[in-house]
């Protein structure tokens, strides 16, 4: 029964996340990026500045910062540091060019994403801010049927992607490399969550503010450390890399290329995972920024993207690629596990690679679970009420108890089942939305300091 229903899901799984999925997000971050003027240049030259701008009079919950590092805590996760290596073992080297270009012009749709949801955002009774593709839908194109789909589907979701599988790896690489009970690991990692959770999204941002920046940091000065290292093989890598995106072939290292379709394929599915462009996640916690205008906190959440992939990922890409060139013994097209690759690359560090990558991953999870966890809640709160919000945190705790101990493969199948189905409901108010999304970005974009006087609904809880 069970091999079953695995093999239903995994088909299920194979159908939402294959080429017409990859086709609707990627177009959709061509057609947002023309539609918004290229909407990019915007984003690293202003975004990055107004991120770490404090607008504390605007109307909003947390600093622009702190939504930022919420949404950054939710997406940039393993996929960061294992889905990269999985991209390359499956699709080439080639798939790491894919990764970029999803990241670069999946700025453009972060961006589209996160106006909306600020624009469309509500406020309770007691003075929290609400918003997300949900918001949209029904306050933007009363479709309120279609944000309750994405609201369940995320809810879901958010136990599986957001929970299990996060404290799964944390357990996992802690049991590897210290030994450590699986089961204490879930409880500590339950307690600590429990801790920040159940007080809401300003706690949750205030963790967030100070743990998303050391991870980064930390992890990029480990890729750097090794890309010094391994200084002589970073051209010919680029090289590489560009040329077995488009074109099958042999390099150095057991390096394989299969085509443009094959690097195409891995490469934007990973870059789309990992970044969440599209997918609705990161606008929920955009929603909840004090910001002037809804184009400034555009700005500053689509900086994430370009954080995620364009910094992060493919930092982890050249080092996996330079890694196998330098070290002919690493055959990637026989390695299909991408934590695999990612070991052997850190492991060039004497004593402190492993340190580095293990504490990598733990950080990386676990701020996943954090930001993960205030996607849920406002998804549930969305369908259900504010009422069971209790019930969904103790819920969202059990689960990071018992992930490290239990079989999880048809858990992470349905899970990313649904976290690809909210993307299509997202999609949808993007799209449709999109004149919206142009009018208001040429209102806002000279001005940002401009304040929008619009007032905010309040709804009863």
């Amino acid at each position: 029964m069970l091999e079953a229903i695995n093999s239903v899901v995994t088909a299920i799984n194979g159908v939402v996340w294959g080429w017409p999925m990859i086709i609707l997000l990627f177009g959709t971050h061509l057609y947002m990026t023309f539609r918004t003027g290229f909407i990019q240049w915007k984003s690293v030259t202003k975004g990055i500045k107004l991120s770490v701008t404090k607008d504390p009079e605007a109307e909003g919950e947390v600093s622009q910062f702190g939504a930022l590092t919420t949404a950054l805590a939710a997406t940039i996760g393993t996929g960061n540091i294992i889905g990269v290596g999985t991209a390359i073992a499956l699709g080439g080297p080639g798939a790491v060019l894919w990764i970029w270009l999803t990241g670069v012009f999946g700025i453009a749709t972060k961006y589209a994403e996160s106006l909306i949801a600020v624009k469309y955002r509500v406020k309770t009774d007691d003075g929290r801010m609400q918003g997300g593709a949900m918001y949209a839908l029904e306050r933007g194109l009363n479709m309120k049927w279609l944000g309750l789909l994405f609201a369940i589907f995320g809810g879901f979701a958010s136990f599986g992607i957001g929970c299990a599988t996060q404290v799964n790896a944390i357990a996992t690489v802690c049991y590897t490399n210290f030994h450590i009970p699986r089961w204490l690991v879930g409880v500590v990692v339950a307690i600590l969550t429990a801790i920040v959770i159940f007080g809401g999204i300003k706690a949750i941002a205030n963790v967030c503010e100070k743990l998303v920046p050391f991870m980064a940091i930390f992890y990029v000065l480990g890729c750097i450390v090794i890309l010094c290292m391994n200084y002589d093989y970073i051209i010919p890598a680029l090289g590489v890399i560009c040329r077995l995106a488009f074109t099958p072939g042999a390099a150095a290292g057991g390096l394989v290329g299969s085509g443009i379709m094959m690097a195409l394929r891995f490469g934007v599915a990973r870059g789309l995972f990992s970044n969440e462009s599209g997918l609705g996640s990161a606008p929920i916690a955009a929603a909840a920024a004090q910001t002037r205008n809804p184009v400034r906190q555009a700005l500053v959440s689509s900086t994430g993207t370009f954080w995620d992939t364009v910094v992060v990922c493919a930092m982890t890409g050249l080092v996996l690629v330079t890694t196998i060139m330098k070290n002919p013994s690493i055959n990637a097209d026989e390695i299909p596990d991408g934590g695999v690759l990612t070991s052997l690359a850190f492991g060039q560090i004497p004593v402190l690679g492993p340190i580095i990558l293990t504490l990598g991953i733990i950080s990386f999870a676990y701020s996943t679970v954090l930001g993960w966890a205030y996607y849920g809640e406002r998804c549930v709160e969305y369908f259900a009420g504010k009422k069971v919000l209790l019930l969904y945190r103790c819920l969202y705790v059990a689960v990071a108890v018992i992930a490290p101990v239990v079989a999880l493969d048809l858990v992470w199948l349905i899970a990313d089942t649904l976290n690809a189905l909210m993307a299509i409901p997202n999609l949808v108010a993007v799209l449709l939305l999109s004149n919206v999304i142009v009018s208001e970005t040429k209102k806002y974009i000279n001005d940002l300091d401009a304040k929008d006087d619009t007032p905010i609904p309040v709804i009863k809880d």
